[in-house]
């Protein structure tokens, strides 16, 4: 499911679309990129596969080009670096936690070093799931910005219920999603385990809030308790 999500973000827009407003900003999604990569820098070394700085370079060196590529234009090409920065931010979120899980039974990291280790990668589950629903949800970004207004997507957000002169009187009528939704959507699923005011449509979305809830509660739960245990 998430593969067809992402095929219909890579593939062209169609010519006869209907005039949308100022495009969304970009830069909240590459600032929740950049800390999410230094998060994982701020992690101990025996959280890390290999040295703190190789993924976050990896990160970096992706960003870059996804950043160049939506300026010039190159939508199908900004998404496949996009998607390639996710990818990498999820590999070095789930490896951390693994290796976090790990290294309880042993007791190699101190308790408050635990408790922030812990932290650390509750925050990033929030960012890197924020930056998957935003990708991926009604085409990505540059196909939401190309609508004049979201009516439809794997989330159904509260606007979308509201009837047009209840928009209009809101100052919504052109309303579309943007990251700060996700990332509230996201940070309601690692926090209640659930969407709250958002409704899940899509089987794809259904999986990775899944995902995302169960290792929150891996984090939260198992994690953090039992580093508050043993201070």
């Amino acid at each position: 499911m998430i593969a067809e999500m992402i095929n219909d973000a890579l593939k062209p827009a169609a010519s006869t679309v209907e005039a949308a407003g100022e495009p969304e900003p970009r830069w909240p999604a590459a600032i929740a990129v950049l800390a999410a990569g230094g998060l994982y820098a701020a992690l101990p070394e025996s959280l890390t596969l290999g040295p703190r700085w190789f993924f976050p370079s990896i990160v970096l060196a992706l960003l870059i080009p996804t950043v160049v590529s939506h300026h010039v234009g190159k939508h199908a090409l900004n998404s496949i670096f996009g998607f390639a920065v996710d990818g990498v931010l999820t590999l070095e979120l789930i490896l951390s936690v693994a290796l976090l899980i790990a290294a309880l039974p042993t007791r190699k990291e101190a308790p408050p070093e635990l408790l922030f280790s812990a932290a650390s990668l509750w925050s990033s589950n929030i960012l890197v799931f924020a930056l998957w629903y935003w990708r991926l949800d009604a085409g990505g970004p540059h196909q939401r910005d190309r609508r004049a207004a979201h009516t439809n997507g794997a989330f159904l957000f509260p606007q979308i219920t509201m009837s047009r002169d209840a928009l209009k009187k809101t100052g919504q009528e052109n309303w579309s999603p943007t990251f700060i939704d996700y990332l509230f959507l996201a940070f309601n699923t690692s926090t209640a385990f659930s969407p709250t005011d958002v409704a899940v449509l899509a089987g794809w979305a259904k999986v990775l809030m899944m995902l995302q809830s169960l290792l929150s509660l891996l984090i939260i739960a198992l994690l953090a308790a039992r580093a508050v245990n043993i201070l």
